[in-house]
This record gives structure tokens, C-alpha cells and sequence, in this order.
């Protein structure tokens, strides 16, 4: 599914418009990622929760030449599925 197909059934179920329920869409991702660059997290208990995840600087080799180099220090997303998530992914 893309983002217009979620925006139409985001629409349908909500019984708003397919722009309206792109601005709520667009507010939503805006909001996780401005909490998740803050260092802060947002959890949809069931569903997901977005946290950030400093990665340490580690060695590294480059797979073509195989030279080491070092792969600095940065940050990640992290996304953990929610327990009715994990049982929508099973079918039940």
C-alpha cells in the first residue's frame, strides 16, 4: 500500500475527505519525527513505537576492495511492532 491508498482508506473509514486525511497523515509523521529527534519516543501502545537509537563508531570494510575504514557514530530509528500489530501478521 502507498501513501495515496492509505490516505483513500484513511479516508473511507474515517468518513472524511482524501485531502483531509493526507494533512492528518502528514501532521502524524511530523510529529514522530520531531519527537524522535528530540531523543523522546512515541508509543501506540498495540501498535508501534517509534524510539531514537544512537549507534556507536565501528570498523567497517568496504565489500568491493575490502579496505577497512571507520564508520562514524550516528543515529538510527527504531520501530518495534506492537503486540496487535504482531497478531494482525499472523492472520489471526
Amino acid at each position: 500500500m502507498n501513501k495515496k491508498e492509505l490516505e483513500a482508506e484513511l479516508a473511507s473509514k474515517a468518513e472524511v475527505t482524501q485531502a483531509q486525511a493526507g494533512a492528518v497523515l502528514d501532521a502524524l509523521m511530523l510529529t514522530i519525527a520531531d519527537e524522535v529527534s528530540k531523543g523522546g519516543e512515541v508509543n501506540i501502545p498495540g501498535y508501534l513505537k517509534f524510539s531514537r537509537k544512537d549507534t556507536k563508531a565501528r570498523m567497517g570494510r568496504n565489500p568491493r576492495t575490502g579496505e577497512a575504514r571507520e564508520i562514524p557514530a550516528g543515529t538510527a530509528v527504531k520501530i518495534q511492532a506492537g503486540s496487535k500489530l504482531k497478531a494482525a501478521g499472523k492472520g489471526s
